[in-house]
Parts: C-alpha cells; sequence; structure tokens
C-alpha cells in the first residue's frame, strides 16, 4: 500500500514538474535577454548584434539587452555564457572565432561542440585587405611587392588573437610567404582609429568595420575577399582578380544558447532570427556594410551546427601549420 502511495506521488510530482515546464516554455521569454557580444561596442560583432535584435526583440515580445564581454578573442564571453543557465536568457553572439579557439588555446574552459546548443548562422562577411591612406603601395599586386622587400619595416594590426582580422593577417601572411611585425589591439575600434592615424600601416578586417572609411578616403582598399566585387564597393577588386588566387575568407556569425536549453526555446529564438534576417531594415544596412543576411535554411540549429563542426575541422591544421597560439 506504501509503495503504491510513493509510486503516486511521484508520478503526480512527476506531471507536476512538466506542467510547471511546458509553463516556463510557454511563456517565454517573460523577462529580458542578455545578448552577449564577446568583443567591444562598436565593432563589425556587436554591429551584426545590434541590427539583429531589435527585431528580433519585436518578434519575442520582450527587451533584448547587449552586454559586451571582451577578453582572450571572445573566450572570456563565449566561456561565461557556456556556464549560465539554460533557459534561453542568455544568448551568445559569436563569429569564426568559435571554430578557431579549439586549436588556439590549449586550456580552453569549453568545448564549442558540447557546451553549447546552436540557434543559427546569421550573416558571412568579408573581408578587406587596407592600409593607410598615404601607405606607398596603389594596387594589391604593388603591395605584396612591397611587403615582400619591406617585410621588417610594415605593421599588421590586428584586433588580437582569435579576432577575425588576426585570423585574416595569418591567412594573407601564408600567402604571400612573408612575415610582417603583427601589432595586436584590445578590439578592432582602436585597431581602425590606429590605421586611421597612421600609427600603423596595414590592416585586414570585415567590411562591416572598414567600408565608411574605405568609402570616406580615411584609408586605401585593395581587395575584399569575396568571390565578387561588392555592390557598395564597386572599385575594390576580389582578391582573385587582384592576384591573390583562391585566397577568400568570409566572417560568418551565428546565435548560441548554453548546452541542454530546451529545444521549445531555441525553436522560439531561431523562429525570431529568421524573421529579423528578412527585416527590410536589417538587409538594407547589411548590403550598406558589404553583406547580406544568410538564408532561411542557414537560419537554422542545423545549419549552423555543421557550419560550426566543418570549420572547426578546416582551421585545425592551418593553424598548426603557422604555428600561432593564444596561450
Amino acid at each position: 500500500m506504501m509503495n503504491e502511495y510513493f509510486s503516486g506521488f511521484a508520478a503526480a510530482a512527476a506531471l507536476s514538474l512538466f506542467a510547471i515546464t511546458a509553463n516556463a516554455q510557454d511563456d517565454y521569454p517573460s523577462q529580458p535577454i542578455t545578448m552577449v557580444v564577446p568583443f567591444s561596442a562598436g565593432g563589425p560583432t556587436d554591429t551584426v548584434t545590434r541590427l539583429i535584435s531589435e527585431p528580433m526583440s519585436k518578434e519575442l515580445g520582450s527587451e533584448i539587452v547587449i552586454q559586451n564581454i571582451t577578453g582572450a578573442g571572445g573566450t572570456v564571453a563565449a566561456g561565461q555564457v557556456a556556464k549560465a543557465p539554460a533557459d534561453g536568457y542568455t544568448v551568445l553572439m559569436h563569429h569564426i572565432g568559435m571554430s578557431t579557439a579549439p586549436t588556439l588555446y590549449s586550456n580552453l574552459p569549453y568545448n564549442p561542440l558540447e557546451d553549447f546548443e546552436t540557434v543559427g548562422l546569421v550573416t558571412e562577411v568579408p573581408m578587406t585587405i587596407v592600409a593607410r591612406k598615404d601607405f606607398p603601395a596603389e594596387t594589391l599586386q604593388e603591395l605584396v611587392e612591397y611587403l615582400k622587400t619591406h617585410a621588417d619595416e610594415v605593421t599588421l594590426a590586428n584586433a588580437g588573437t582569435g579576432a577575425a582580422s588576426q585570423l585574416c593577417g595569418m591567412l594573407l601572411m601564408e600567402a604571400i610567404d612573408t612575415q610582417l611585425t603583427t601589432v595586436p589591439y584590445p578590439g578592432t575600434g582602436p585597431a581602425l582609429t590606429d590605421l586611421v592615424g597612421g600609427q600603423v600601416d596595414i590592416m585586414c578586417d570585415q567590411t562591416t568595420n572598414t567600408t565608411g572609411q574605405i568609402l570616406g578616403g580615411e584609408i586605401k582598399a585593395y581587395a575584399v575577399t569575396a568571390e565578387e566585387r561588392l555592390a557598395n564597393l564597386p572599385d575594390v577588386p576580389t582578391t582573385s582578380e587582384a592576384g591573390l588566387g583562391d585566397f577568400q575568407l568570409r566572417i560568418w556569425h551565428g546565435l548560441y544558447v548554453p548546452a541542454e536549453t530546451d529545444p521549445a526555446i531555441i525553436e522560439k529564438l531561431t523562429s525570431a532570427l529568421q524573421v529579423a534576417l528578412q527585416d527590410q531594415n536589417v538587409i538594407d544596412r547589411f548590403a550598406e556594410l558589404g553583406t547580406t543576411p544568410v538564408s532561411q535554411e542557414g537560419a537554422t540549429p542545423e545549419a549552423h551546427a555543421e557550419m560550426l563542426s566543418s570549420q572547426i575541422d578546416l582551421w585545425a591544421p592551418i593553424i598548426k601549420e603557422a604555428g600561432v597560439s593564444a596561450d
């Protein structure tokens, strides 16, 4: 009799817990959502995040608060989100650095494939090879020749280990078989500011960060790392056109939540992301920045997870061969 009582009690408790969980999913979101950006305010990842957060917030019916947590190429922020409650109220926006961190850091405090659930891809941003406006070279061919003959004198800026600009700079040096003096900064903003000011010579960074300065004549652009010329930068050739062959690189961005987040919550976030990527203001602003939203098929957990896994496999040998480490 007693066993039947406890059995019935356990069943009732389980049903009650299920009902509470179901209600929590139905009510989500019932409080503001924090969207964590692992880089400084005003940088390319921050810009993309703020553009999609407004329509996502409207679709979800809840405020989205942007929180910039910088440090260690985005790993500080990612580590914090990995340990956050899996309730859908802490979301991470990260770029390609999520796939390079496992190779760059020997003691990474999280596993990108195990400690997160993917929500969906957002955009893939091409890079630009740029220099201070008074740099001697006028074309990419001239730039490559100058770098080869003046390697000890040229400074290559980046936004720190693991940043998109650092990865692009690494590939550029590999493509031209020339090592340059790299100057790491604590973020993209300060690096670009010094490039505009002439304190450093060249940089390789996302169009979302450099387009305004290129169009304003503040910096000199040599090429975009895309398959075709960009509509907003029609006079800037592709790296292939300019003589660097297959040197193409797009910095992809995606949204993550902590592992074990309920699939129903992820579905709501994915749906809101897909709505945001069809928002006309997002489409227009992305175009101004030299990028486009991913397709609806790309803005899914499945496509995002596949991209993350394949990119980890792609970057590991490249980083190891270059001998680059964040330790």
